[in-house]
């Protein structure tokens, strides 16, 4: 079975035993891109397959050599928000709500699943790599959750994962923006498996000559044994990780109680001999001053959150940053304009009055419209 919904490619593989379903992003022009339809086709397939006992697992990869995912269409995001200000901004807020929604869907999903990870991931496309069992990255694995530069936050499940991270790494990537590579990818848990990008087709292959059971922990631990031996056979080692590297700086610049504190030390690396720490230096001092700190404090109030909360606080920020200016600013200033001089609100973090970032973590709505996520 293969069907094509609005840029997924949704398909159904028999194998010597069961089948695999098969979600592909494909709409390489655009890296892969998110749209509306996309998350809800992505939704459609998962949950048919839940249903399904005949799906042993689940893959999920991008089409083209460029990306898995380079995010959420944010441009649709910006028209949206620019339609009605002050909200509601229908498809955004339906976005967002719909995108979180499957992201809940991968981590909680009952059957294994892997993710291929090569290439560019960004925003959304970090969100459904996060959420699977199984999360290959590769040689040439771009991460990053460059939020702060267009005044959003990274969202789709990064409360959760960025709190999980070593130390204060999770903060520091947060705020600044800084990309990273494979290496960290392993470090800091985005992805748990490493392979090269020539072994795709043979992992492929693989899969689809394997005899999978109608048990889900059986499967998935035939997953992880199929995985392995493909493992043993890369060609080119894992970069190192920067993040490692910095990891005792970091956590030095983050020790602090006060965020101003922390964004002040960070900012005093600009000028670092070190490429890595100077750029996201500079990541963070030309980002929104807001986001800065709506991504901190949204990190903050989310540390002991269940899932299902996370999710939850998620979907009522990103609606009040729809509501918002700042984010459509963001976005003129890197993608339409593109002239990279964004006129932020405020002029520093220190400049934000308290009762403006109060009212980004105040419900918009009587009722959450992921209320009904389980704990």
């Amino acid at each position: 079975m293969m069907t094509e919904h609005c840029g997924v490619l949704i398909q159904e593989h028999s194998c010597k035993s069961g089948k695999i379903g098969h979600i592909t992003l494909d709409v390489p022009k655009t890296l892969n891109s998110l749209t509306l339809d996309m998350v809800n086709a992505m939704q459609r397939a998962l949950d048919a397959w839940v249903e399904n006992p005949d799906i042993a697992i689940v893959l999920i990869d991008g089409a083209g050599q460029k990306a898995f995912c380079a995010g959420g269409d944010v441009q649709a995001l910006r028209e949206s928000s620019m339609g009605t200000p002050g909200g509601p901004c229908v498809y955004a807020e339906t976005f967002f709500a719909n995108e979180y929604r499957m992201n809940y869907t991968l981590h909680t999903y009952p059957k294994p699943i892997l993710c291929w990870g090569g290439g560019i991931v960004m925003g959304g496309g970090l969100g459904i790599l996060a959420g699977c069992a199984l999360r290959v990255v590769t040689e040439s694995t771009r991460i990053a959750m460059p939020e702060v530069t267009i005044a959003l936050f990274p969202d789709v499940g990064g409360s959760w994962f960025l709190n999980r991270m070593p130390g204060s790494t999770g903060l520091f990537l947060g705020i600044t923006g800084a990309s990273i590579n494979a290496g960290d990818a392993l470090y800091t848990g985005l992805g748990n498996r490493y392979l090269n990008d020539a072994q795709r087709e043979s992992v492929f292959e693989a899969l689809v000559a394997q005899s999978w059971e109608r048990s889900a922990p059986a499967n998935g631990d035939a997953l992880r044994e199929l995985i392995a031996g493909f493992a043993e056979d890369i060609s080119t080692p894992a970069p190192e990780s920067s993040v490692a590297r910095h990891r005792a700086l970091i956590d030095a610049l983050c020790d602090a109680d006060q965020i101003l504190t922390v964004v002040s030390r960070i900012k005093s690396q600009v000028d670092a001999d070190d490429p890595w720490l100077a750029k996201a230096a500079k990541g963070l001092a030309h980002g929104s001053p807001l986001a800065v700190l709506w991504i901190a404090r949204q990190l903050a109030e989310t540390r002991h959150c269940s899932l299902a909360e996370v999710f939850q606080a998620e979907v009522q920020l990103g609606t009040n940053i729809m509501r918002y200016p700042e984010f459509a600013e963001g976005v003129r200033a890197l993608l339409v304009d593109k002239d990279r001089q964004p006129k932020w609100r405020y002029a520093s973090p220190e400049a934000v009055p308290n009762d403006v970032l109060d009212q980004f973590f105040t419900a918009p709505w009587p009722v959450n419209p992921l209320a009904d996520l389980s704990n």
